[in-house]
């Protein structure tokens, strides 16, 4: 009950943001959420994970999300750089994991 009430609540920004109602208004959000949460130190892997740590994430990612359209124009460089940051994230996430299973 309380998640449909977040979602119901997150819905309605959304709505508030994008000025319409559609299904597929916000497919950008889980790149942006997965990198935030992965940048933050939570493992994919689950297991490990602070709340604190995915907010310093999530303001990593709105300063390149926020800070890219400054440098370039071009709106499809957002989409890698973060995909870019995201996976640098997960190497890390996995080279971490493996080093910590060998001792």
């Amino acid at each position: 009950m309380v998640a449909g009430a977040l979602y119901a609540f997150g819905a309605w920004i959304q709505l508030g943001r994008s000025l319409s109602a559609s299904s597929n208004a916000a497919a950008d959000v889980n790149l942006e959420t997965i990198t935030a949460v992965v940048i933050g130190g939570t493992s994919l892997f689950g297991g490990r994970g602070k709340i604190s740590d995915a907010v310093v994430g999530g303001l990593v990612v709105a300063v390149i999300l926020n800070g890219l359209p400054l440098v370039t124009q071009e709106a499809g460089i957002q989409f890698v750089v973060t995909g870019l940051v995201l996976l640098i994230a997960a190497g890390v996430d996995a080279l971490s994991r493996r080093k910590s299973l060998a001792t």
